[in-house]
């Protein structure tokens, strides 16, 4: 029952995630980009409570693969957000 609960969690925030990215114009994008940082981090923060509520081994790997993957995600879009910003300085 929990491997089904974390799964339909896995679905859920997927297509909320892929609906919410798809709706940023193209010209948005690079400035909502250190906003989207903070709500990958919410992810960070639902993957922790999904592999908290875990009973199983194989959903507690699970759970920490995503943690591990949310968490590469904020990390990747602030250096890249940096990246961006340093184009912006004067030489």
């Amino acid at each position: 029952m929990e491997s089904f609960l974390l799964l339909m969690v896995f679905v859920v925030s997927g297509l909320v995630g892929t609906r919410a990215v798809r709706r940023v114009p193209p010209l948005l994008h690079t400035p909502l980009m250190s906003g989207m940082n903070a709500l990958s981090g919410c992810t960070v923060l639902g993957a922790l409570v999904a592999t908290a509520g875990a009973v199983r081994a194989g959903s507690v790997i699970l759970g920490a693969v995503a943690v591990i993957l949310a968490t590469v995600n904020v990390v990747s879009g602030f250096v890249v957000t940096h990246r961006m910003l340093r184009m912006f300085r004067k030489s």
